[in-house]
């Protein structure tokens, strides 16, 4: 039995968003750093709830916290190539949504890193769990498998 996680395939995601890698984004060894990994799947995510109208950085009552992440590595990213980030929900509770993302070199069909993060959404004034407003559920509704 193989315990071990593997690649999706860019068919797993429900929504893509392209992030250029830049210089500094490479290491001594020549690819990607892994903690970079980590910020990509927070601007894929961000950027694509902002786009749709179910996040508002700056004045949203509701924001999301994350507390938890993780990611496996199955091949190497480097300068200058463009990552493609494919996103998608496997789980959304009442106030938390689990997402899911595939890290993907530019038209590969495997994904070369892939991980998820939960964000619990909060009220921005006392930091309490809240239910997820209207427009961002129709969005976890949409990237849900």
């Amino acid at each position: 039995m193989n315990s071990r996680p593997q690649p999706h395939a860019r068919s797993a995601y429900r929504a893509f968003r392209s992030i250029p890698t830049r210089w500094a984004d490479n290491d001594i060894y020549g690819h990607v750093n892994n903690v970079v990994y980590y910020s990509w799947f927070d601007t894929a995510v961000n950027t694509l709830l902002i786009e749709r109208g179910a996040l508002d950085i700056h004045q949203g009552d509701t924001v999301g916290f994350v507390v938890e992440t993780q990611c496996n590595y199955f091949a190497p990213l480097a300068f200058p190539q463009t990552v493609e980030a494919g996103i998608r929900v496997t789980h959304a509770g009442s106030s938390s949504v689990r997402y899911e993302i595939g890290l993907f070199a530019q038209g590969a069909e495997a994904a070369a890193a892939q991980g998820h993060f939960v964000h619990v959404y909060v009220d921005r004034a006392t930091n309490r769990p809240v239910k997820l407003p209207d427009a961002l559920q129709r969005v976890v509704t949409e990237l849900s498998v």
